[in-house]
């Protein structure tokens, strides 16, 4: 059951991230750009913990990073990092809970905008911190919680809830 899931999340990223890259990447309304690549990894995150989500991320980052032709490892790393918290939030608290794919997806979009500065000014690449954080975050965020429910329903689809007993692993807070 675990190894068709990960087929299906595999297959789901890379579809995504084509269409992100071939399609959403010239997209832009209002300074903001979609990043369906980042939502869809929060559902997979969501519905399937911190190991699909860091593996998802890695694998959908490292597919953006070749077909732009970008620093190989930047956008990797920063969904790696995503995905990981993401499915540790989903795994403890909010899986179930209807607002928690808003909630990830809100605070991803701007730990993700906050992080390509960052990794940016420490590699010493050209990046504009007014026109990343101040020009284009707010409608990147409204864009990205607009994609939100469609993509986490299809997602749930794809990838149907686990029962608890296949979640051995998983943490189970006593009280």
């Amino acid at each position: 059951m675990i190894g068709l899931d990960a087929v299906k999340a595999a297959l789901l990223l890379f579809f995504v991230a084509i269409v992100q890259v071939s399609l959403l990447s010239s997209v832009g309304v209002a300074g903001g750009t979609p990043n369906l690549l980042l939502v869809t990894l929060v559902a997979v995150a969501l519905l399937r913990g911190s190991i699909f989500g860091a593996a998802g991320g890695f694998f959908g980052g490292l597919l953006i990073d070749t077909a732009n032709l970008e620093t190989l490892g930047l956008t990797s790393l920063i969904l790696t990092l995503a995905g990981y918290w993401i499915g540790r939030y989903g795994e403890t608290t909010g899986r179930d809970r209807t607002h928690a794919p808003y909630v990830s997806v809100a605070v991803v979009t701007v730990l993700y905008a906050f992080g390509v500065l960052v990794l940016d000014f420490l590699l010493g690449d050209p990046v504009s911190g007014r026109r990343l954080l101040l020009d284009s975050l707010v409608p990147s965020i409204a864009f990205n919680l607009i994609l939100t429910a469609p993509v986490h329903w299809l997602v749930a689809k794809l990838l149907p809830p686990l029962d608890w007993r296949e979640r051995a692993g998983e943490v189970r807070l006593l009280g």
